[in-house]
This record gives structure tokens, sequence and C-alpha cells, in this order.
């Protein structure tokens, strides 16, 4: 009975939610099925192929690749968002942004380009993605 009822529960879930906590400092990349949550401090790229959010004492220094994101910490690199990125008062980026819906609350710092466009970004592809925003970066 018990055990019927939790794999009904693991297979409803669409994906898991990955945490990478306060405290935390990681360097590589990061590719992600399911929900991420970073609180700690990261050097290298992010895959999102869910949702991505982005802690406000957390700190990013790569790109990122995510269907949604939520930006309050600090943010050194490109972002690509095929869907809606939110960035909260807390937020500090500094690189471009790529985004279909962009919301800003006041507060949030941003320094880069950002191009908004209907044609998603296709979050399958991180290696493309990557390869652009870094020939991007190291143009400007």
């Amino acid at each position: 009975m018990f055990n019927k009822s939790k794999e009904t529960t693991e297979q409803s879930t669409p994906g898991l939610l990955n945490i990478i906590g306060s405290g935390t400092s990681v360097t590589g990349d990061l590719i992600s099925e399911g929900d991420i949550r970073i609180d700690g401090n990261i050097k290298g790229n992010i895959q999102a192929k869910s949702r991505l959010v982005i802690g406000e004492a957390s700190s990013v220094e790569g790109n990122i690749l995510a269907r949604h994101a939520t930006i309050a910490g600090k943010l050194k690199g490109n972002i690509s968002v095929a869907e809606t990125l939110l960035l909260k008062a807390t937020a500090r980026i500094d690189g471009d942004i790529v985004t279909e819906k962009i919301i800003i609350e006041s507060g949030a710092q941003f320094n880069g380009h950002c191009a908004m466009s209907s044609a998603q970004t296709d979050i399958r592809k991180p290696a493309t993605h990557v390869k652009a925003a870094q020939a991007s970066a190291s143009e400007a």
C-alpha cells in the first residue's frame, strides 16, 4: 500500500529540485534536467532544462541557459532564457541577456545588452549557446 503510493508520487513529479546551498562553492559546469536553486557560489556554466533560481546571497561566474530563471544574486556572464527571466531587486548582472520575456524589479542592476525574441532558445543544445556566448563576451 505505501510503496504503491510512493511510486505514483515519484512518477507524477516531472523533475527534481536540485539545491546548491549557501556556503557551498562549485567549480565546473552544471547540467540539470529539473529545477535548480543556487544559494552558493558557482564558477562554470549552468544549464537548467526547467527553472533556475539564483538566490540573493549567491554568485555565479559563467554563462546560463534555462527555460525559466529568477535572478536575485550576482551573475557575471551571459544568460539565455527560453521563456521568462525575472530580475529581483537585489540582482546584479554583468553580461548579455537573450530571453522571450523579462521582468525587472526596481533596484536590479544590469550591465550588458538585452535581446528579446519570440523565437525560443533551444535549451537542449548547451554547447552551441555557451560557445556563442563566450565568443560574444570575448569580443566585447
